[in-house]
């Protein structure tokens, strides 16, 4: 059965009362729910772009074709939930350009970079 949403200020003149406090926590939870998933999506992006910038310099890009490239490596993780497009993009890419990154030094940059971001985040909250 689909639950039907009333305005508080409507709930008066339909015989309701003031949200319970089970109401205020649920709605707390949502709220803290929705905002923790805006920073680690703000989080996760931001560190798409320096781990970008960081292999673009690896593959000896610069300037606007490292800031290109950056860009592409945001757009790559539209493509599929977590972080296995995004690493396949830059492990394909140092392939080609013969870059000596093991995986391994990928994967810990990625989390090393997720760190930096969310510090970065946290600090311009």
């Amino acid at each position: 059965m689909a639950q039907v949403f009333i305005q508080p200020q409507n709930r008066a003149r339909l015989g309701e009362t003031d949200m319970t406090t089970f109401d205020r926590r649920e709605e707390a939870y949502e709220n803290k729910f929705a905002h923790d998933e805006e920073l680690r999506f703000k989080a996760v992006a931001r560190r798409n772009k320096l781990l970008g910038l960081w292999a673009a310099e690896l593959m000896g890009l610069s300037g606007d074709e490292a800031e290109a490239y950056a860009i592409e490596v945001v757009k790559v993780d539209f493509q599929e939930a977590g972080d296995e497009d995004v690493f396949s993009k830059i492990r394909t890419d140092f392939d080609k350009a013969q870059v000596g990154q093991s995986d391994h030094q990928i994967r810990r940059t990625m989390e090393e970079l997720l760190a930096k971001a969310k510090a970065e985040i946290a600090a311009s909250a």
